[in-house]
This record gives structure tokens, sequence and C-alpha cells, in this order.
């Protein structure tokens, strides 16, 4: 007897209060019921219910039981419809919300690339550095860049990009350039609510972690707004490679502490739940998960 179908009618049997309500809704006669869960307990060398002419009562096993088998049931039911969506084209609106920087600097040609693959799908992007209302403010997707609040949101991480740190030229011919991240205590530094601690900035050197205390002029959660100050000299900035290596590039930053790394800063897709998501939803998570993969804003660091 096929196992699925009897773990249906056990599942149909509790959630209806007997086996009468199970056979009405699979049109099976009493008898079958009956043997399905007959068939199911012997299997499984356990007693899942105890039924009187009343009611029907799980047992211990059998609540045990119940549970997996609404879980597993409904991985089934998501599979068998994602297989039936496989043809269909995806296509509609998604509207998803990231990091100005990270967004101007990387999300737009990655979503560019993605527009060029799946053309009947309508992107609406909202960059912003606060934290947006999925349920609120309509959007199927948010990336989130280091640390998560708690939330009842679905994370996937999607890559990493490590902290780096770095100033301008004439800052360092003023100010020396810090050897050992204990001297940047004697330094202005310019650091990133939301993606440090405030007031601390953390290296990994030698298999272990150090965390440092800083201080400085400027407090903010802009990592654009960090850097155009670190580039004007304003002091030492600490942030995720992803923004500043095009400044190091330039030459209008210098990366110091290369031989202490800072630690990576992950990169997340959050959504709101995987049992309802999309097809087109997937599709785009898939992607960029594979788009950001490698290290992001590692070039030319």
């Amino acid at each position: 007897m096929d196992r699925v179908t009897s773990m249906a009618v056990f599942v149909k049997s509790v959630e209806g209060g007997s086996l009468a309500a199970a056979a009405r809704h699979f049109g099976l006669s009493h008898a079958m019921v009956s043997k399905h869960l007959r068939g199911l307990e012997q299997s499984l060398g356990v007693r899942l219910l105890t039924l009187t002419t009343r009611r029907l009562t799980l047992t211990e096993a059998g609540d045990n039981y119940f549970r997996r088998c609404v879980q597993i049931l409904a991985d089934i039911e998501e599979a068998n419809r994602e297989a039936m969506q496989l043809q269909a084209v995806p296509r509609g609106l998604l509207r998803l919300t990231a990091p100005v920087t990270f967004g101007e600097q990387h999300l737009a040609p990655a979503l560019a690339a993605f527009l060029a693959r799946y053309p009947d799908i309508v992107l609406d992007v909202e960059l912003t550095d606060r934290f947006s209302d999925l349920i609120d403010e309509g959007f199927d997707l948010a990336l989130r860049i280091g640390r998560l609040p708690d939330s009842a949101l679905v994370a996937r991480r999607l890559g990493a990009s490590r902290m780096i740190t770095c100033a301008a030229p004439a800052y360092l011919a003023r100010h020396g350039t810090p050897a050992h991240p204990s001297e940047l205590a004697a330094h202005r530094c310019l650091y990133l609510s939301g993606v440090t601690t405030p007031g601390e900035w953390w290296y990994e050197a030698g298999g272990g972690r150090m965390t440092v205390r800083v201080d400085g002029p400027l407090r903010t959660n802009s990592i654009a707004l960090a850097c155009q100050a670190a580039r004007a000299g304003a002091g030492i900035v600490f942030g995720p490679a992803f923004a500043l290596a095009p400044s190091i590039a330039a030459g209008a930053l210098v990366p110091v502490l290369e031989d202490f790394a800072g630690a990576a800063l992950d990169i997340h897709a959050l959504y709101l739940s995987k049992r309802h998501m999309s097809k087109k939803l997937r599709l785009l998570i898939d992607f960029l998960a594979g788009r950001f993969a490698p290290p992001v804003g590692m070039d030319g660091v």
C-alpha cells in the first residue's frame, strides 16, 4: 500500500476528528480508510491512534508522527507544484529593496543580466539604507549587508564581502600609517552604524580574532558618506570591500593593516516564506546567489 497515501489518510483523519472525515475527503470506504491506518501502524510497529465509537485520540507516537507527516506532505505538494511550473515562463512584477551603495555598484549589473535572461519579469527596485518592512511596504525581497535583526523573515546567505581598512594618502601623510590595530586608538576613525558595533572594529590574524576600540568624528549608516569623508582626509574608514574598492583602485584611498583581515560581511536575501515563494522570486534569489558567491568587490584590492 502506498505510504504517502496512507500518511495523507492518517493526517486527514486526525484533522477531521474521525475516519469518516477522511473517507469523505478521499472518496474511500470506511473499511479502506481503516486498512490504510492499520497498514501504516503495522509498517511502523507502533500504535498511532486510539479509536472509540465517539472519538479519535492520538498516542504520543501518533502525535509526533502527525506533525512530521503534515510537513512531509506539504513538501511533497510544493515539489509537485514546482515540477508543474517548470515549463511555465516566469513573468510579472517583483519588488525588492537593497542598500544604496551596494545596489548602485553591484546589484545594478546583476539585475541587468537577470532581466536579459528573463525578459518577461519586471523589477521594481528601491535603494535605501534603512530597514524596509517587507509586509507593510509590499516588497518580495530585501538584500541586507552585515548583522541581521531578529525577525520572522527567511534569510538566505548569498555571499560576503570582507571588511577592509583604508585612508586617504593625505591623511596618512599627516597622521602616520598604523602598523597594528591597537594603534587605531590614536587615529580619527570613521565608523558605520548597522555594520559594526559603534566604537569597535574587529580583525582576524593568526587564527584568532581581536576587537579594538576606536573613536572619531563621524558615525553614519551611509557607506558612501563614510567613503567620501575618508577620501577627503577626515580619517580612517573600516568598511566593506565592495564599497571601498573603487576608491582604492582610483588611488583616492590606500589600504592599511593589510596583515590583519577584517571579518567577512555577509550578504543576505530576506523574504517572507519558502512555502509560498513564487517561481520568479526563487529564480532571482538563485541568480543572485550565483552572482555573489565569490567575495564581492575584491578586484583590485
